[in-house]
């Protein structure tokens, strides 16, 4: 074989911002890929990966209705308790399930991870696909309880995409930060699922940030999933209880903050991941 006719391949740890990004848009088609492959796995030949989406938040819903309302009884403002409780646990789900799939898909992706170069961002970002399939299946529950305890949005529903962005890039920067990390820290494996757990009861799941008292409620929103919950839950239930924009602006300000550092420490030590992993 000649020369002229001979390719080096080489396989790049890392890239130049420019050309990165331009990678990245190039990719797009391994992205697709991935999302799908990880819906399949989920969902392929299996009944109860549907059933297990409307499951989960069901029996879930349940135990916190029972828990809070009944027995806590905590004031639900004129909403239906099932109904506040499951418009705040969809949105928490899906930031747990994407977290956690962020999280691990690195490691989970060693094989072609070691093998090839691409944006590794494409990684945990195809993983995110598969929470939101869940996310919308998950949606239907909610539609037919607000249509049970006849509970109807208004005008405010508008808001409702803006919010389910900010879900996603929060879910994403806290995924990022956890995958770089779990790439050379395994033991963030273990950490996940306490954050997870920790996060559920510091979160306005099963109850409203207003019985926070008001002092404390800015401090409160520097979780970002309060202003997410919250928003999320006033632009569907069409609740009388007005929402509390400053929370809302500290959780924006939050979610930029952890998506622009995910993305830059991820970017900062993708070019050991290769070697690492």
């Amino acid at each position: 074989m000649s020369s002229s006719s001979q390719h080096i391949v080489v396989i790049e740890a890392g890239r130049i911002e420019s050309a990165y990004w331009k990678d990245l848009w190039r990719y797009r088609e391994l992205f697709f890929f991935l999302a799908w492959r990880d819906v399949l796995v989920r969902y392929k030949q299996t009944f109860i990966g549907v059933l297990w989406s409307v499951i989960k938040p069901l029996l879930t819903m349940m135990v916190f209705v029972f828990v809070f309302g009944k027995l806590a009884k905590l004031p639900s403002d004129g909403v239906p308790y099932p109904v506040l409780v499951l418009s705040g646990m969809l949105p928490w789900l899906f930031f747990a399930s994407a977290f956690s799939e962020a999280g691990n898909s690195l490691v989970g992706n060693a094989n072609i991870i070691s093998k090839v170069y691409f944006p590794r961002l494409i990684v945990p970002l195809s993983s995110v696909i598969v929470s939101l399939v869940d996310f919308l299946i998950s949606g239907v529950l909610l539609v037919i309880l607000m249509i049970w305890f006849n509970v109807l949005p208004d005008s405010r529903v508008l808001f409702l995409p803006f919010f389910i962005v900010l879900l996603i890039l929060a879910a994403v920067g806290a995924g990022l930060w956890v995958a770089a990390l779990n790439v050379k820290y395994r033991d963030f494996a273990y950490v996940v699922p306490f954050v997870i757990q920790f996060g559920l009861y510091v979160s306005p799941v099963a109850f409203n940030s207003n019985i926070v008292p008001e002092k404390w409620r800015l401090l409160y929103a520097l979780n970002p999933m309060v202003g997410i919950i919250d928003g999320f839950r006033w632009s569907i239930t069409g609740t009388n209880t007005p929402l509390y924009w400053q929370g809302v602006v500290v959780s924006v300000v939050v979610v930029i903050l952890l998506i622009f550092s995910g993305v830059q420490y991820f970017r900062a030590t993708e070019r050991s991941f290769a070697d690492v992993i």
